[in-house]
């Protein structure tokens, strides 16, 4: 095989998780080929669109140290690029004073010592000057690490650092099978279209598309089942769109009720606010529904109490829709695929909705995995493959507002 078809390391998928890895092994002098099914940049998976919140507020613990080691690497990104795609704001999570999942929030808070503000109804309307509204037996806690990250653009940011670095990226290369190879190690990356390129060692990133990826190259049922969810914007009433604007003091949010609510300041489109479900239905990426999504019913009731008649609660002005790569208990997977190819090959997949934010932190573990075999110091263990076999829903939760794949009215 030629050297140019030669590399250390291949990475299959260049949505945000592969990018951040290419950009990881690039610059540790490895030579990395990016390849990506479709164009890079796409809207077919989970990685574009115009921002994603980052939080460090998190039901379970091992969340935390991830977010934010994250949170410092997108900063240390930021300046070798010499542009934003991270614009911090405080983050506010709200929910019934007994839900499960608020209770752990702020009991990890405790435990990782977040600085952190549990407020009740008036002391939230005052903190917030009337933006937020919540029912008397509602509870909020505010943390400082919060904000919106722009997606498309980091995509960009972090496949630019790693041409800088020396990586190749090629587009439009969809690949049909990963083989061990017998003579010299290593592995041979198949593409559809007929051509081969070798590596010492090969990562899995492929989105929605890495369960099919996984079954294909391993024989590997992995249970990740990808949704089409739609990020709904709503337009903010004259006279209090700056209110609701990034760079004042209007947080990122989660709400903690029925259905899981989210959103972001004011910042991609000027007067309008995202807020949206945080669920969708079921689907095979390669056949999509492309909407449209079910009743809005229960958002728009939200929006209208909770904003205190501040943002149109009639209905979205602009939608647009995204996927999300389930898991069971809404964990990543973050692991060697094994089998014949031992720990040539590690897979990141089953971001549920949530990964985003983590990209740079899981860009350097898997790095770590197939460079040294181990990420040291970074705990794995909710992330293993194994978990399923174990238990097939995967790590035990017990928090009622998870992600439901019914597709029932309560996602859009």
């Amino acid at each position: 095989m030629e050297s140019s078809k030669e590399f250390d390391v291949i990475v299959v998928g260049g949505g945000i998780m592969g990018s951040a890895t290419t950009y990881q092994l690039a610059r540790r002098a490895q030579k990395t080929l990016l390849l990506e099914q479709f164009d890079f940049l796409h809207h077919r998976g989970s990685s574009h669109g115009e921002s994603r919140t980052i939080r460090s507020t998190y039901r379970e613990d091992y969340y935390y140290p991830l977010v934010t080691e994250s949170s410092q690497l997108w900063e240390q990104a930021q300046s070798e690029i010499g542009f934003k795609v991270y614009f911090k704001a405080q983050q506010f999570d709200l929910g019934p004073s007994e839900s499960k999942s608020l209770r752990s929030i702020i009991a990890s808070c405790q435990k990782n010592r977040v600085p952190h503000q549990v407020l009740n109804r008036c002391e939230v309307s005052e903190k917030f000057s009337g933006r937020f509204d919540i029912p008397d037996n509602w509870v909020g806690v505010v943390t400082e690490l919060g904000g919106v990250i722009k997606p498309t653009k980091a995509v960009s940011m972090f496949q630019t650092l790693a041409i800088k670095n020396g990586a190749i990226l090629r587009d439009n290369m969809e690949v049909k099978t990963i083989e061990k190879d017998n003579v010299k190690g290593g592995v041979i990356v198949v593409i559809s279209n007929g051509e081969k390129f070798r590596a010492k060692k090969c990562v899995v990133t492929a989105g929605a598309w890495v369960g099919k990826l996984a079954k294909r190259v391993g024989g590997l049922e992995l249970p990740i089942q990808p949704l089409e969810t739609a990020v709904c914007y709503w337009r903010i009433k004259e006279g209090n769109e700056d209110d609701y604007a990034i760079g004042g003091d209007f947080p990122s949010f989660a709400s903690y009720g029925d259905p899981y609510i989210y959103g972001t300041p004011s910042l991609e489109y000027p007067g309008l606010i995202k807020v949206a479900v945080h669920g969708g239905q079921p689907c095979d990426p390669d056949k999509r529904p492309w909407g449209p999504g079910v009743s809005l019913s229960p958002l728009k009731e939200w929006i209208e109490k909770t904003f205190n008649g501040r943002v149109d609660s009639n209905g979205p002005v602009a939608t647009q829709l995204c996927m999300y790569s389930m898991t069971p208990d809404e964990d990543f997977v973050i692991d060697f695929l094994g089998g014949e190819f031992g720990k040539d090959v590690a897979i990141g997949g089953g971001f549920s909705g949530h990964g985003f934010k983590m990209a740079p932190v899981v860009g350097k573990i898997l790095s770590d995995l197939v460079l040294h075999g181990e990420a040291k110091g970074v705990d794995l263990n909710n992330f293993r493959i194994a978990r399923f076999k174990e238990k097939p829903k995967g790590n035990a939760k017990d928090f009622k507002d998870q992600v439901n794949c019914s597709g029932s009215a309560n996602h859009q």
